[in-house]
């Protein structure tokens, strides 16, 4: 298999486990991050949402997580198709959550853009509907 067939590869079975999880397994992210990696949100840690802050290395996408984790919780992911430039994914889907103190559900569309480097993430960049998960996250 060449290396594009394995990030796309590596990238259904993260998104699967993702899912299956309800976000609650986050090793299939936090293992497929490079030292390095970039991970950028579209809320750029918009107040509400401070955990989209970039990230800049594996303990701050370990941050990332933590953080979704704490304030929402998964009701569903789903991911397709795939798109594939070289070392670069995209990913387009959909996503919903709800807000684990305002009770608030959001369901937005969702794309991510990946570049891998030697099998690993180097930078992900995920777009969403902001307003729609903000409102979802206000009281």
């Amino acid at each position: 298999m060449d290396d594009r067939r394995d990030n796309v590869t590596r990238l259904r079975d993260a998104y699967r486990r993702w899912d299956a999880s309800k976000g609650t397994d986050v090793t299939m992210w936090t293992e497929l991050f490079a030292d390095d990696a970039r991970l950028r949100s579209l809320a750029a840690g918009r107040p509400g949402l401070e955990f989209t802050l970039d990230c800049h290395s594996t303990q701050d996408v370990a941050r990332y997580f933590r953080g979704l984790e704490q304030d929402w919780t998964m009701i569903e992911y789903k991911s397709e198709p795939f798109a594939v430039d070289g070392d670069r994914v995209v990913m387009r889907g959909r996503t919903s959550w709800r807000h684990r103190t305002t009770g608030r559900e959001f369901d937005t569309p969702k794309t991510d853009l990946i570049t891998f480097r030697n099998g690993k993430i180097v930078e992900f960049c995920e777009y969403y509907d902001t307003a729609m998960v903000l409102a979802a996250a206000s009281a």
